[in-house]
């Protein structure tokens, strides 16, 4: 097999070295070339046609943002960011994935990271992915054209013949009801697409797992607030889940849904991580599961591995619950909705852009 090719795109000298390193230590990764900025990894693209691009945000003469937004309009291909973490760094990251960028790391200690080896295993991860996907041009409107990604799915625990006994229950659409949405790779864009399209009167709760570390689910939240008619926030410990607002859980926390009297409250916590995430779109669909009275519209759209697929069996065992999985032609990674599509639970299968409209129609 090929080995992906990668152009490393990074104003220092020693990140360029040090990823070079990561990527060429078992031979897995072929680096085609650098850039030290915007500009130069535009040239340099045309030119060697590379796999894969990592570009740093913070650059001279023209940062990763200005040159993602090129990228994608003149050459699109996978892009992976590299950001700090800091508040400034989140909310460029949180742009970058809105821009078309199909994933980013974060740097663990700004611009300069000596530890970036606490992100080496992950670096490679994200580049073998985007290696495989098939990115097209990415609409003004954020709708995502016919995208594939071919992904091995472990799911030996959730295949059809494992779930033929469940009988799910009835779904009143007159009861109060919870919308519960788990995604991963390419969800800040697929976010975008579902909660700017929800009507602000919706008549639920909705409760989010989106894969993404501390520091940068508060930007992703403020900037779904300033383009949604719903209110969008980060989940606070102890609240009050509202109708009409959406929760994202903190990165590095997970996130259940607990009932206090008639109140749905969001509950935090550092427990160890499950399916590799932290937050885990399993423990948010399995805490949903015993809640009392409620009706459950489940959502599972594009992302890596087959995490919310074990939560999906719960809820259908235990809540009446009607499940939307994201299609694979517009999924960038068909890795969560496959899992989920596998169960034999899920109900309608839909293009993103279409995706509020089902969640709605169940309202």
């Amino acid at each position: 097999m090929e080995k992906p090719k990668v152009l490393i795109v990074e104003d220092s000298a020693f990140m360029r070295k040090l990823i070079t390193g990561f990527l060429t230590e078992d031979q897995s990764f072929n680096v085609i070339g650098y850039a030290r900025n915007g500009k130069d990894a535009i040239e340099k693209i045309k030119v060697l046609q590379p796999d894969v691009v990592t570009l740093d945000i913070e650059m001279p003469i023209m940062d990763g943002l200005e040159a993602l937004k090129i990228i994608m309009n003149e050459c699109p291909l996978p892009v992976i960011m590299l950001s700090s973490s800091t508040q400034s760094g989140a909310d460029h990251t949180v742009l970058a994935m809105q821009y078309g960028a199909f994933d980013f790391i974060a740097k663990p200690s700004g611009s300069i990271s000596l530890d970036l080896h606490k992100v080496k295993d992950e670096l490679k991860e994200k580049i073998t992915a985007a290696s495989k996907a098939k990115l097209s041009r990415f609409q003004k409107n954020l709708a995502i054209t016919k995208q594939k990604m071919s992904e091995s799915v472990i799911c030996s625990n959730i295949e059809l013949e494992n779930n033929r006994h469940i009988v799910p229950k009835s779904f009143n659409r007159n009861s109060e009801k919870v919308i519960a949405i788990g995604t991963s790779t390419g969800g800040p864009r697929a976010l975008q697409s579902v909660l700017t399209n929800l009507p602000g009167t919706i008549d639920a709760p909705i409760v989010i797992v989106q894969h993404m570390p501390a520091g940068f689910t508060k930007s992703l939240a403020n900037r779904l607030d300033a383009l949604s008619a719903i209110t969008v926030k980060e989940a606070e410990n102890d609240e009050a889940l509202h109708k009409g607002t959406a929760y994202i859980a903190p990165g590095g926390y997970h996130f259940k849904v607990v009932q206090k009297g008639k109140t749905l409250v969001a509950k935090l916590s550092q427990e160890d991580a499950v399916n590799g995430h932290r937050p885990s779109a399993d423990v948010l669909f399995e805490s949903i599961s015993v809640l009392e009275e409620h009706s459950v519209i489940c959502v599972i759209m594009t992302g890596m591995g087959n995490d919310g697929s074990k939560g999906l069996i719960a809820l259908k065992k235990q809540r009446p619950t009607v499940s939307i999985a994201e299609s694979e032609e517009t999924s960038i990674v068909f890795g969560m909705p496959r899992a989920a599509i596998a169960t034999n639970l899920v109900d309608d299968v839909e293009n993103v852009g279409n995706i509020a409209r089902a969640i709605v129609k169940y309202c």
